[in-house]
């Protein structure tokens, strides 16, 4: 059993670097790769088609389709390398390991967000030229995050673009702190279980 988890470990292990690659490479738009590139598309494309079918993961500027595949399939990854080290089907481990990848993706998802509103901010104060692309792409990105934050919090205020970025800061760090003390001791009450 150990050598089967094993090299089902190993399978999804390069499938996950075959995907992290075919991502990369939709970073340069028109360039020609060749074969190689139209193998790794056909190998890939069918696995991260099936996710953006879920319009949840693509309702936002960005398409955090790719990292919800990546996530899943770490998390299978994880089940297949526990399993052949325990040897057993244990429902705990796995509990525990699917909320240690959904945390991750929160954790990227989240951090992110904070890192773009703290670019944001910093241009505020500092009087960039926002009419640039690149604060004008910020903007595309931070603008919907700052919305629906102020749309719950501030429902019938106006408030001033610095302090909704602050604030919108704030709640996306408390958010990342809560999210760490859930995972933390749901991965302590999952340790509990007797199955």
């Amino acid at each position: 059993m150990f050598y089967l988890m094993s090299v089902l470990a190993g399978i999804t292990s390069v499938y996950m670097i075959l995907i992290f690659i075919r991502i990369l490479l939709t970073w340069f738009p028109g360039a020609d790769f060749g074969r190689p590139y139209a193998f790794l598309c056909g190998v890939c494309d069918p696995y991260l088609n099936w996710f953006r079918r879920f319009r949840i993961f693509r309702n936002s500027p960005i398409d955090f389709t790719p990292i919800i595949a990546l996530a899943f399939l770490s998390l299978i990854n994880n089940v297949f390398v526990s399993w052949g080290r325990m040897g057993r089907f244990n429902i705990a481990v796995i509990l525990i390991l699917l909320l240690h990848a959904l945390w991750s993706v929160m954790l990227w998802v989240l951090g992110f967000f904070i890192v773009i509103l703290v670019l944001r901010m910093i241009a505020f104060i500092g009087n960039s030229n926002i009419y640039s692309p690149f604060w004008r792409f910020v903007d595309f990105i931070a603008q919907p995050v700052m919305y629906r934050i102020s749309r719950i919090f501030f429902p019938n205020r106006i408030v001033s673009y610095l302090f909704r970025v602050i604030f919108s800061i704030a709640i996306l760090a408390a958010l990342l702190a809560l999210s760490y003390v859930i995972m933390t001791y749901g991965t302590l009450l999952l340790r509990q279980l007797p199955f």
